[in-house]
């Protein structure tokens, strides 16, 4: 089959700036061409990258694009003027995967040679769908959103599959700390809390910082420590250095400096499954309920043997079982900080549990391994193809 992947406009591929729909779809893309596929890659111009190259089977083309800006019109303004610059530099194919807002409202319609449309809904729709009406394939990553697109266009619902989100599940699964330059030292003999993702009021960090406050206080804990990492600035969808100064100082009243670390992205995969692997209880409060989607730093957390505890939204309830494979507190309670402080200490303190739940959790998140995502898209695209 001939494959083209479209992916948003501000980030580049290979996902050398991070984004987990960039990195997802360049290892999706790798695995499609492994198994005789022609594949095409678009997505932003970037400094040290060619405009028109092939690596690995894969051909990549890269137009001009934008930085995320903090409000939303900009950003559909800048999608807009993306779309309409993808629509004129799209190759004949049989299926194109849209990771773009306003592009599969004409797609479909106007360039069919351009392949059956696949849509991958890796933001929460915001009314788009309601203009969508030539599409081979939905991709939802949860069957939350599943539930928000049908809200929105109801005739979309047989075309919908809830997919999941891949993950590169072989390597964040081995065993073994890694130690990296880049990361800092943490004693085997520590439990460490951890959270990946943008550092952004949304994901409920501030939440984090009340619960771990009052776990602070419990006696006789063993050793733990925490460790956060991620983009704090606007342009890569952090709240701003502001805010990541006043989680630094919040955390600063009752934990030492030398028991938790706030560190830049890592967009390195080897060092970011390294990071992983050091987490032992993986935090994702997150408060986002109309943002959120699935959860790729949760499943990733869980392959490489860490604990999840996540907030109650429902885009985790696919993958996250109360205490199966992780534990889940109520974000929208009263008591939301006491509840999650008393998950964590739980964690903390029941050796036995941390290693059951993780090992349910490794082996429940592999099902998105890109090999197996992979394998389950291209036997569906070739059904797309032969109707």
């Amino acid at each position: 089959m001939r494959l083209t992947i479209v992916n948003g406009f501000f980030l580049p591929v290979p996902p050398v700036s991070g984004g987990s729909t960039e990195k997802s779809w360049y290892h999706l893309g790798q695995e499609f061409a492994a198994r005789g596929h022609a594949v095409t890659n678009i997505s932003r111009q970037w400094r040290g990258f060619s405009d028109d190259e092939e690596q690995n089977g894969v051909r990549y083309r890269r137009l001009r694009g934008n930085d995320h800006n903090r409000e939303l019109w900009l950003n559909l303004v800048d999608d807009l003027v993306w779309s309409w610059r993808v629509y004129r530099n799209l190759p004949p194919a049989d299926i194109i995967i849209v990771n773009a807002v306003a592009l599969p409202m004409w797609l479909g319609r106007f360039r069919p040679k351009a392949g059956k449309v696949v849509v991958m809904t890796g933001r929460m729709p915001k009314g788009q769908y309601r203009r969508y009406h030539h599409l081979a394939r939905v991709l939802a990553p949860s069957s939350f959103v599943r539930d928000k697109i049908v809200a929105e266009n109801p005739r979309l619902a047989p075309v919908i599959r809830v997919t999941g989100y891949p993950i590169n599940w072989r390597s964040l699964s081995l065993d073994g700390l890694t130690q990296h330059p880049q990361l800092p030292h943490i004693d085997a003999s520590e439990i460490t809390l951890g959270f990946v993702g943008r550092i952004h009021e949304e994901k409920g960090l501030l939440l984090l910082a009340d619960a771990l406050r009052l776990v602070s206080q419990a006696p006789d804990l063993p050793k733990w420590r925490l460790m956060l990492c991620g983009p704090a600035d606007i342009a890569r969808g952090g709240s701003g250095g502001a805010f990541r100064g006043k989680l630094s100082n919040t955390l600063s009243a009752f934990l030492h400096s030398d028991r938790f670390n706030i560190i830049d992205p890592q967009f390195n995969e080897r060092v970011l499954a390294g990071l992983y692997r050091r987490i032992n209880i993986f935090c994702y409060p997150s408060l986002a309920e109309q943002g959120e989607t699935f959860g790729v730093a949760v499943a990733e957390a869980m392959a490489a043997g860490a604990v999840p505890v996540v907030s109650k939204l429902e885009c985790f309830t696919d993958f996250v079982r109360h205490d199966a494979n992780g534990l889940v507190f109520d974000h929208r309670a009263p008591d939301a900080p006491a509840q999650l402080a008393a998950a964590l200490e739980r964690l903390i303190r029941d050796a036995a549990l941390r290693q059951r739940l993780a090992d349910a959790a490794r082996q429940d998140s592999r099902r998105y391994d890109y090999g197996v995502f992979a394998e389950a898209l291209l036997a569906d695209f070739a059904e797309l193809t032969r109707r």
